[in-house]
């Protein structure tokens, strides 16, 4: 089919895996996957992770942990979402790590192992001050008496999330780090051994010190992308996707001219307009057209009116592309480099939207 490409550069995901690493000083990383590796492919990212010596992968879902398992990943995978007890079964025939986020998960593990004798991995998870899932602080002291009492619970991390960590204002983020280690001391004071301890995310890359943590998770940062314009960029992290689209007419128009919905573009001048293949059903968000721009052949033209389900417009001007030739929409390829950073920036979005929302009538190709 003629349509839009999302190209994932392998070579490019395992030079940011390692350049992370290196910035860190870590043997490896636990690479997040989760909503089809924002984007990327899950399978085909963490089959090339895995064979470059990725040992952690992290999803949302269990289905999502399956897919994977199915597909021949035998590294650990920790699943994000909440408990569900008919998903107990499953993580231990798929070896899955569970998350516990509240004191009820514990009751519930328990009374699972009660019945079948046997316990699936978990990481436990504090909420430090994102208010989404984990225990509350003060709920310390029950979950640690419940480890140290229940020989049974097959326990192996412990974790928390930043809610501000990729922020130009950090001391939000500093005060959950002095949470998480006051529930690290808690912890040895209960003799707990936690073989995994992991909180930061992309956003902490960057920005703080990880020597507490033995374990680091990482997402949009391996993808190529920063997660915030308000972090650190000297890490040089390469763009992953490459998302183009082919020009399938090129007319002549007159000045004057209003192109798309609402006419409300309208040329200057004489102008060459193309029209590509590709809407915002395949991803392209549609407030783009107001700022937005493609990259073709080693120059940058503007998007010509609003951007259409299917197709949107190009201004070319005096130059006159071929038909059948592709544009650059974000990524970078030989000729152009358009960031899905800047596009966020311009339409007041992040990169993790943009990423996932790659869909529709979207090929994903490997390279």
């Amino acid at each position: 089919m003629i349509g839009p490409k999302a190209v994932i550069h392998l070579d490019r995901l395992i030079k940011n895996y390692d350049l992370i690493r290196k910035k860190l000083r870590r043997s490896h990383l636990m690479v997040v996957v989760k909503a089809n590796a924002y984007g990327h492919g899950s399978v085909e990212c963490a089959k090339a992770l895995e064979k470059h010596g990725c040992k952690s992968f992290a999803v949302f879902s269990i289905s999502e942990g399956i897919e994977l398992r199915d597909a021949g990943i035998n590294a650990d995978i920790l699943i994000f979402s909440k408990i569900n007890i008919s998903h107990l079964e499953l993580a231990i025939k798929y070896n899955l790590i569970l998350n516990v986020s509240n004191l009820g998960d514990l009751d519930t593990l328990k009374m699972y192992i009660k019945k079948s004798g046997e316990s699936p991995r978990f990481h436990i998870k504090f909420d430090t001050g994102m208010t989404r899932l984990g225990l509350n602080i003060h709920e310390v002291d029950k979950a640690f008496e419940v480890l140290r009492q229940s020989n049974e619970l097959n326990y192996e991390g412990l974790y928390s999330h930043f809610a501000t960590a990729d922020e130009g204002d950090l001391s939000f983020a500093y005060e959950q780090v002095n949470k998480f280690k006051e529930i690290l001391r808690k912890a040895s004071s209960y003799k707990l051994n936690f073989k995994c301890i992991h909180f930061s995310n992309s956003g902490a890359v960057l920005n703080l010190n990880q020597d507490d943590f033995n374990l680091i998770r990482v997402g949009m940062l391996v993808y190529g992308a920063y997660p915030s314009s308000e972090v650190p960029k000297d890490l040089r992290v390469l763009p992953v996707m490459e998302f183009k689209a082919p020009i399938v007419d090129v007319r002549r128009v007159n000045k004057g001219t209003h192109i798309s919905y609402g006419g409300v573009y309208k040329t200057d001048k004489e102008s060459n307009i193309g029209v590509v293949q590709c809407g915002f059903a395949d991803g392209l968000p549609r407030s783009w057209y107001k700022n937005g721009f493609v990259g073709y052949k080693g120059k940058n033209y503007k998007i010509a009116g609003r951007i259409c389900m299917d197709q949107f417009m190009v201004n070319f001007e005096d130059d006159f592309p071929d038909e059948g030739d592709e544009v650059l929409i974000f990524g970078s390829n030989n000729f152009n480099s358009i960031s899905m950073e800047n596009i966020a920036k311009a339409i007041d979005s992040t990169p993790y939207v943009i990423a996932t929302g790659i869909k529709g009538r979207t090929e994903l190709l490997f390279s």
